[in-house]
């Protein structure tokens, strides 16, 4: 008799050597309900037919991990998106179309794909998304889409002080409505559990670790070919000189200095599967923007499963934050955790 999603979940976290919590198998279960995984319940439940799952929780809970587990593991038409890119590949087709159609095309062109959309990472920080929300997730609600939503951020905190706010308000009450809200809590940060594993962090900034991170970059590098990778971005480009078959190595100053943006980040992504990024220096509210791009940055590799390896003017904990930055970045700590593990044989 095969296994039922709980089942699996139980067995998955067994081999991963995670902590069982009953929260976590709590919503593996009212997602396995919400989406009606097995076939015979293939439809939507008669007595709930919400078409959203708001999944929120505070850094380093888990709520990724959980539905990378749910994702993997149901067999429908799908898509997983980071809330970024998402939206990015709204507006390039807003841009394309060019008339009062454009909402209504752009899901409609979804439902012929996707049963299923799961947004990871979902924080709305600037008034354009903020305008469109509303009437975008009308209409995908309309056509019966699935959508799963990951965030940190509760449901009626979102968008908290931004610009005309008050036109935001409709896309809250939209996904009130129609949605199933669960918070995902747990003790501890569970990519911090295995404290056994060796990570690739290199600190404080000095001759001593510009050596050793120089010298990994070497050792893994020293079969493969470099070459120089031009990464172009809608008339922009950006040079990526130490590239060796899909490990590269940057400066922070390169990533974070430079006018980039989620769209030049995730053309990065693309072609590496290992970074090294050196200089990471301590921030504070004068290297704010630096900041907030090495957040967007960490967000977009994490969800390409890209792993790091970095120098840093400080350990993790003593990173610092901008006061603007300090709540978005503790995710991205907590992620730094993960992607720069290396775990023992």
């Amino acid at each position: 008799m095969d296994e039922n999603l709980q089942q699996s979940f139980l067995r998955f976290c067994k081999t991963n050597q995670f902590e069982i919590n009953p929260n976590q198998v709590e919503i593996i279960n009212l997602l396995e309900n919400f989406i009606s995984i097995k076939k015979r319940f293939f439809n939507i439940f008669k007595k709930d037919k919400r078409l959203c799952f708001y999944l929120h929780g505070g850094v380093g809970v888990g709520k990724t991990m959980l539905l990378n587990f749910f994702y993997n593991n149901i067999k429908i038409k799908k898509k997983r998106m980071h809330f970024n890119e998402f939206m990015i590949n709204f507006h390039d087709y807003r841009h394309k179309e060019k008339n009062d159609n454009s909402i209504t095309n752009f899901v409609k062109i979804l439902k012929q794909n996707y049963d299923l959309i799961y947004l990871d990472e979902f924080q709305v920080t600037n008034i354009v998304d903020a305008m469109i929300l509303g009437k975008l997730f009308e209409v995908i609600f309309e056509e019966n889409i699935k959508i799963i939503i990951t965030t940190n951020i509760k449901l009626n905190d979102l968008y908290k002080d931004g610009l005309q706010r008050e036109q935001f308000l409709p896309f809250i009450s939209i996904i009130e409505k129609n949605s199933i809200q669960k918070e995902l809590v747990l003790e501890d940060d569970y990519r911090k559990q295995n404290l056994k594993n060796e990570r690739r962090i290199y600190y404080p900034l000095n001759e001593k670790t510009s050596f050793k991170i120089n010298q990994n970059f070497r050792i893994l590098t020293r079969d493969k070919k470099r070459e120089q990778q031009i990464i172009e971005t809608k008339g922009r480009s950006f040079l990526i000189d130490n590239f060796y078959e899909s490990i590269a190595k940057f400066n922070f100053n390169d990533l974070c200095d430079e006018k980039l943006g989620s769209e030049d980040y995730i053309n990065i992504a693309n072609v590496i599967k290992h970074v090294f990024i050196l200089n990471i220096p301590v921030f504070n509210d004068v290297n704010s923007n630096q900041q907030l791009r090495f957040i967007t940055l960490i967000d977009i590799f994490y969800e390409k499963n890209i792993k790091l390896t970095i120098s840093c003017e400080n350990n993790l904990e003593h990173l610092g934050s901008s006061k603007l930055h300090k709540e978005t970045f503790k995710r991205a700590l907590s992620r730094l955790y993960e992607m720069t593990v290396s775990l023992k044989s």
